[in-house]
């Protein structure tokens, strides 16, 4: 989803893109649309979509998720291409590991299945920074998203010296770019190229440029009259590409006549195109919502979702996409927002680990059951409309081969009601929608559950040293960092830099240094009063030392980046040395020149010294990007040996800037596993080199308002039926299956500001009920 305020992105459907149903084929899909429907091949379509981010599961889950969505009785699989994942620096692609998108859809042809990819460049999407490299930030002149010659430029792609590798057997994955820059020559466009011999090509276009752009619409005036030209050259230049499939434009309020314009909510019933020419599709159903470090959990209820969908197929929808239907998790440093969680789970229909979330997946599956059966009264009958009470309503589909369709809804959010329809009595509960694909009999009403509920529980293991090791109890390996500046300093100015500017988000951190010297003339000596620290930032969060001590921590929220820092401060007798580590949580991924908005302390003034307040703002800072550790990649499975780690079976507990190192056993069993860090503070985790990600237990508030038992009646708004205020916003952190070995698995964690590794365990994530489905292949 387009973050909250959405964004705005250029759908392109590829009806599995020229994929054919059966590998010796070599016949490419006939796709075009009428006022009703998508049509393939001929025939007008009815589509269920399912999201499902190809970088935030792995590759051993993708076939799983991919069986489990068509099992839930999905048609289609939508994803978005992210440009950052592909292109880390200029003209250097990456197509490997989770980003191995040509791998993704040959999974998803596999199923004979369809796919939307919708390629950006922008996808929000509570992604890093939104999906852009944030290496074209800094090339010169550049400003995003409006009528910038540069950008355009840039995102206008042209296929030039073609660069293949190979792909597998008999295939090649070929790259190629040109964009001229102006001022380095450098090209920036990308074409991913999939080659099947014996047939068609696979055109997996990534557009350098804002293709029709992804909720451009909420945006749109910020920019003036840049941005009305900017998405009209957007949508032809798109159009132009020539893929001969439609281009969608999502949240588009003056939309060109060459794409269709979609709606982007939880409900879109009452959505109409501008085009009455063109088919009304839904491409953004969110079945609940992300969540952010510090803030509660929030749901949305099966009756609610499925109530949103039948309300939508039952006012002319043809096509309808949960954004999410498997949100998966955020390695690395994916993660946007800022704020947004290493999990992504979204409350979706299968949850993070791959398990169908029941009875949410179920529950959606019988709609879509009933819905299908009346695909051809929806998209070929003649729509007939009655009112049968204040918020009643029936709409009716007849075609003309005697096929009959009738939805009738109940709004009222308090009460069920009795309809009459073709002398026919109905109880339909309030809030719901009751579907008959005969027009005579209720196959289905979206507020009546009949699928098993599972129940879910994290079973905690605790780590065993790895049968290759010749200790019997856990040993850890730490290696302590240095607060403050390591190494040589990578530059020094006066007064206070942007954090982003400076680390161009190649890592979480910044170290920002000066020293205060004071003499025996101060009061503090003499009667024991502390001065006040006080530190102004633009975001994201910080820990601040002072002659190597941990003074204290301060961080925004998903909601406000920008925070204080106050307190006590402790000073010595001639110099002291404060270093204050800013650190980012992940960049702005949404809003009118989101790359423009930085992070960084702004203020830092000693308030309570003898001659007033001292205002350290201006004077001469010293500065180090990222941590020693994380330089030299002391989580890489060869990079151990860079630093000298001390063993210990008792590790350092409640330490900052600390380093620990475990090997240990895989878990037993088969079941998805979590890392429970509960019992620690703030930092990164990795497992065999692989990114697992940021971990920060941070407590929700316990003043937020959550609830015991959710009312699915009524509309729904991210923070109706929130649970967890009070708990940490995430405590378990996805480690898949397929990432650990039997044994010798390298556990490797960087702890900023003090935990206690010694309660550190595995949690297995087991389920109840015929629901228990999972989508991991383990091994």
């Amino acid at each position: 989803m387009a973050s909250s305020p959405p964004f705005l992105s250029l759908f392109i459907l590829l009806s599995v893109l020229f994929f054919t149903p059966f590998p010796s084929a070599a016949a490419a899909y006939n796709v075009s649309y009428d006022s009703r429907s998508l049509i393939i091949d001929g025939h007008r379509k009815l589509l269920i979509s399912a999201a499902i981010h190809y970088p935030r599961s792995v590759p051993a889950m993708w076939p799983g998720l991919v069986r489990l969505a068509k099992e839930g009785g999905v048609d289609v699989i939508e994803t978005y291409v992210f440009w950052n994942g592909h292109e880390l620096s200029p003209n250097n692609y990456y197509f490997g590991g989770r980003y191995d998108l040509v791998k993704f859809c040959k999974i998803v042809q596999q199923a004979n299945m369809y796919l939307i990819l919708r390629i950006g460049p922008f996808v929000a999407a509570e992604w890093n920074f939104g999906g852009v490299p944030v290496w074209l930030h800094y090339v010169p002149g550049t400003v995003f998203r409006t009528d910038n010659e540069h950008f355009k430029v840039l995102l206008h792609a042209e296929i030039h010296d073609v660069y293949c590798e190979p792909y597998e057997e008999r295939e090649a994955l070929c790259i190629s770019g040109r964009s001229y820059n102006p001022g380095t020559g450098k090209s920036y466009a990308l074409w991913a190229l999939l080659y099947i011999p014996n047939s068609d090509l696979l055109l997996l276009k990534m557009l350098t440029d804002s293709h029709v752009e992804n909720e451009y619409g909420f945006y749109e005036t910020a920019y003036g009259e840049g941005g009305k030209s900017y998405a009209l050259w957007a949508a032809n230049m798109a159009v132009s590409q020539n893929t001969g499939v439609p281009w969608i434009m999502c949240q588009q309020f003056d939309p060109p006549a060459t794409v269709i314009d979609t709606c982007n909510s939880f409900y879109c019933d009452h959505f109409k195109p501008i085009s009455p020419h063109k088919p009304k599709f839904w491409t953004e159903n969110w079945p609940g919502w992300f969540k952010t470090f510090g803030a509660s959990d929030p749901h949305r209820p099966p009756e609610d979702v499925a109530f949103s969908v039948a309300r939508f197929f039952q006012k002319g929808g043809s096509l309808q996409n949960y954004y999410m239907y498997h949100g998966g998790t955020n390695f690395g440093r994916t993660s946007g927002g800022p704020f947004i969680t290493t999990s992504y789970d979204y409350d979706a229909p299968i949850d993070e680990y791959g398990l169908a979330r029941c009875p949410k997946w179920g529950h959606l599956k019988d709609l879509h059951r009933s819905i299908k059966l009346c695909e051809h009264a929806l998209l070929n009958g003649e729509t007939t409309f009655l009112s049968l009470g204040p918020s009643q309503e029936v709409d009716v589909y007849e075609d003309s081969l005697g096929g009959c369709a009738a939805f009738i809804s109940n709004m009222d959010d308090k009460n069920d009601k009795v309809v009459e329809f073709r002398n026919t009595s109905f109880h339909v509960p309030a809030w719901s929608v009751s579907i008959l694909p005969d027009c005579k009999n209720v196959a289905f009403n979206t507020a009546k559950v009949s699928s098993p509920t599972s129940t879910v529980e994290m079973i905690p293991t605790e780590l065993q040293p790895s049968t290759t090791s010749p200790n019997k109890g856990i040993k850890w390996d730490v290696f302590e960092e240095k607060a403050g500046i390591w190494g040589t300093a990578d530059f020094t100015k006066n007064g206070l830099v942007d954090h982003i500017n400076s680390t161009k988000d190649t890592t979480d951190y910044l170290w920002y240094m000066t020293s205060l010297h004071v003499d025996e003339t101060e009061e503090l000596f003499r009667n024991g009063s502390s001065p006040m620290l006080i530190v102004e930032s633009k975001g994201h969060a910080m820990h601040v030392f002072v002659n190597q001590k941990l003074q204290g921590s301060a961080s925004g929220n998903g909601t406000v980046s920008p925070f204080k820092f106050t307190s006590p401060l402790s000073l010595n007798l001639g110099k002291n040395e404060i270093a204050l580590l800013s650190m980012t949580v992940g960049l702005q991924n949404a809003g009118a020149f989101y790359e423009w908005i930085g992070a960084g302390p702004t203020s830092v003034r000693i308030v309570g010294m003898k001659n007033g307040t001292v205002d350290l703002s201006t004077s001469t800072w010293t500065y180090k990007i990222g941590m020693q550790g994380e330089h030299l990649r002391i989580y890489d499975t060869d990079k151990l040996t860079a630093v000298k780690w001390v063993s210990t079976s008792e590790p350092p507990k409640h330490q900052p800037l600390t380093w620990y190192k475990a090997v240990v056993d895989s878990p037993p069993g088969n079941e998805p596993i979590g890392l429970d860090m509960i019992h620690m503070g703030k930092g990164l985790a990795w497992l065999n080199g692989q990114e697992i990600g940021r971990y920060w237990p941070r407590n929700a508030s316990k003043y937020e308002i959550c609830v015991q038992h959710c009312d699915y009646r009524g509309k729904f708004s991210p923070n109706k039926c929130n649970t967890g205020c009070g708990e940490p916003t995430q405590r378990w952190y996805h480690i898949p299956r397929s990432w650990f070995k039997p044994s010798g698995n390298i556990l490797v964690i960087f702890e900023e500001k003090g935990g206690d590794p010694s309660q550190i365990t595995f949690s297995r994530r087991k389920t109840s009920s015929a629901c228990a489905h999972t989508a991991e292949d383990h091994p």
